[in-house]
């Protein structure tokens, strides 16, 4: 990833520092982070990344993204989440793949929603977004062969 593509980015600095932390994640193993570039002009859409891969009984990790504002609500983001899930089902073998949002995010509710991820509940104080303690919604999508019943239904 050249000069020429931190130049185009929304923030350059703040893409710079993400790949670094995007080497950093692969090297150890536990993330797949992932750049989102546009094929017609090479331009930085996002990005998308499945963290916290947990191996044994969980086998499942978290899913984050990003869109820059020129390119929301075109189909990008969709697009990468059901790619990005289908390789972690069917290549990484995991069964659980969480994501969290704001509830005020309708945007990121619907893509979730569109992409096969259910509403799970609510986690208070969730994360911390300029300074401020807030609450997210959490959504999961199950691996279709794992999906199984408890005793609690």
């Amino acid at each position: 990833m050249g000069a020429d593509l931190v130049a185009r980015s929304p923030v350059p600095e703040s893409f710079t520092n993400r790949v670094y932390w995007a080497q950093r994640s692969v090297s150890s193993g536990n993330a797949m982070p992932l750049f989102l570039i546009r094929r017609s002009d090479q331009n930085l859409v996002g990005a998308i990344t499945l963290d916290n891969i947990r191996r044994g009984p969980a086998q499942s990790g978290t899913l984050g993204y990003w869109t820059g504002e020129p390119f929301a609500r075109q189909g990008y983001m969709s697009e990468a989440i059901r790619a990005l899930v289908h390789h972690a089902f069917h290549q990484l073998d995991l069964s659980r793949i969480e994501a969290a949002c704001l509830a005020e995010n309708a945007a990121s509710r619907a893509v979730l929603e569109r992409s096969g991820f259910k509403y799970e509940g609510v986690a208070q104080s969730y994360l911390q977004i300029d300074g401020r303690w807030r609450n997210h919604v959490l959504y999961a999508n199950l691996r279709p062969d794992r999906r199984g019943r408890t005793t609690a239904g």
